[in-house]
């Protein structure tokens, strides 16, 4: 950095200019705050540039007074704007010296620029299927939509606005949708995400009304169901539906549970709680919203079953429950429970590994991936595992063993077919190498660690020991994993000794008697 003191001073330029326009002061707005920005491309030539820009604004000191904190969070949130649409161009820059580099190759034009989306998702740590949203809107900014990356550039809009522009238009011809983006540019900043994605799709609708039905066609065909855990052994059901249909459903199911609500047959529970029970009575046909009617499968220890252990039992790609609820889903008397024994390393708490002579891996093995893999193994993904893939492939000697083997996402899968890239995987992690050379590393999670450590090593307190605290922060973690990773240490609470009992013992208090309880066949190892 040629002046590392000349970013701090235009730092605390912005502060100044920041708390001068402080207030209601509208007409500023499409006049964003243009001094942090202007500093920026001056100052960095290179990567180590930027790494010495982020040291300099972490060891900032605070605010020492609350007009300057608020100032500086204002500034400091055009900055992160700033940097979005940086990251914008350096995707489209990636994208065209890729398409480049292989056109003088003799790559087939269809076949150019495969996997830089994977790329830049696993350099921004996002999930892959992110990677092709963030190709997209880079192009949109520095191709189509000049004003909006100027807003974006100079702080004044965020990148969720930016979003919102390119989502609203990318169905338009180009002409159109810089025409929106000229109309729209002095709506950039005075108004919020939901009014000025509003305001653009209006735009874009005047302007080409064909277009616009064949859109809302097209988004007609991307209906869709899909599920996500929440917090509390909860899960957010989700579905995308035409409009029409969306409003249907939610006001058959508003009139329903409100009449049981008028004739008192809510049994305690509130409207809300009546319109849930409602939909999955409704989409499973079951005379109770409990009495769950589908196979789910359900990973607990011995002890959490039988001796009243604390450790959270887990939900393959959904994450941990608590250990009594645990219980209660296999001691429900409407359920058939069937168990299954798995064997795990005594040290490392790893599955134990088998292999098979079939080139496609086998259910039992299939399942095991995804019981030691739990969503997809690309860092940062986490996507629903939906294939079984040889890490080395098949076609050059790989075998199609627990070793070789790693739980993908179809995108993932299909990203690491493209030229340049590269899978080495063990058991215990799998390193994914770019075209560029670099490489993203992701260690898996001992089975056992993930419901707690293990029942022989688990901590005298409550909350996770410091080591392994800073394993489970490092940086192959995600949010989403990190998050599920806390519930499980919170779920299980404090140190419970252990006595082994037989099993006809019942410490829990939970009747076994007269259970459908069946063992599988063990797994040959």
């Amino acid at each position: 950095m040629k002046d590392p003191q000349r970013f701090s001073s235009a730092l605390g330029f912005a502060d100044t200019a920041a708390g001068a326009v402080r207030g209601p002061v509208r007409g500023t707005a499409c006049e964003p705050l243009q001094e942090v920005a202007g500093a920026l491309p001056d100052l960095l030539e290179g990567s180590e540039q930027l790494t010495a820009l982020r040291e300099t604004l972490a060891g900032m000191a605070f605010a020492g007074t609350e007009v300057e904190a608020i100032d500086r969070i204002r500034v400091l949130e055009s900055l992160k704007a700033t940097c979005a649409a940086l990251q914008a161009r350096e995707a489209v820059a990636l994208d065209g010296l890729r398409r480049t580099r292989e056109s003088a190759e003799g790559v087939p034009v269809d076949q150019q620029g495969r996997g830089v989306g994977g790329e830049v998702a696993l350099a921004r740590r996002d999930p892959a299927q992110r990677g092709g949203r963030h190709i997209g809107l880079a192009r949109a900014l520095c191709h189509e939509m000049p004003n909006t990356l100027r807003a974006l550039t100079d702080g004044g809009i965020s990148e969720e606005h930016a979003t919102a522009m390119a989502r609203e238009t990318a169905w338009l011809p180009v002409e159109h949708r810089r025409t929106v983006d000229a109309l729209m540019s002095c709506r950039l900043g005075p108004i919020g995400v939901k009014k000025l994605a509003a305001e653009a799709r209006a735009h874009a609708q005047r302007l080409d009304q064909e277009s616009a039905v064949a859109h809302l066609e097209r988004c007609t065909a991307e209906r869709r169901v899909s599920v996500r855990p929440a917090t509390g052994g909860m899960a957010y059901l989700t579905a995308l539906l035409p409009m029409p249909q969306a409003v249907a459903v939610y006001a058959n199911l508003h009139r329903d549970a409100s009449t049981a609500v008028g004739v008192g047959d809510a049994e305690g529970r509130t409207r809300d709680q009546i319109m849930a029970d409602l939909l999955v009575e409704r989409a499973t046909g079951q005379s109770s919203a409990p009495a769950i009617p589908t196979e789910i499968h359900l990973v607990m220890t011995d002890a959490s079953l039988l001796d009243g252990d604390p450790t959270s039992g887990w939900l393959p790609g959904q994450g941990p429950i608590p250990a009594e609820q645990a219980r209660q889903m296999v001691t429900d008397p409407e359920t058939e429970v069937f168990l299954r024994r798995l064997f795990t390393a005594p040290e490392s708490g790893q599955l134990v590994a088998m292999d098979s002579t079939a080139r496609v891996f086998p259910p039992l093995l299939r399942r095991m991936l995804v019981l030691r893999d739990d969503v997809c193994r690309t860092p940062w993904c986490e996507a629903p595992i939906r294939h079984a893939d040889h890490v080395k492939p098949h076609s050059e000697g790989g075998l199609t063993s627990f070793n070789n083997g790693s739980g993908l996402c179809a995108r993932c899968n299909y990203t690491k077919e493209n030229a340049g890239w590269r899978h080495e995987a063990t058991p215990d992690g799998l390193d994914v190498i770019t075209p560029t050379g670099h490489r993203y590393e992701n260690r898996t999670s001992p089975f056992l660690s993930r419901m707690y450590r293990s029942r022989h090593e688990r901590p005298v307190h409550s909350s996770v020991p410091e080591t392994h605290a800073a394993a489970v922060m490092s940086g192959w973690n995600t949010a989403r994993t990190l998050a599920r990773l806390s519930m499980a240490a919170a779920l299980a609470g404090p140190d419970h000794r252990l006595e082994l009992r037989g099993v006809g013992s019942n410490p829990t208090g939970h009747d076994f008697s007269g259970r459908r309880l069946r063992f599988l066949p063990t797994v040959e190892l």
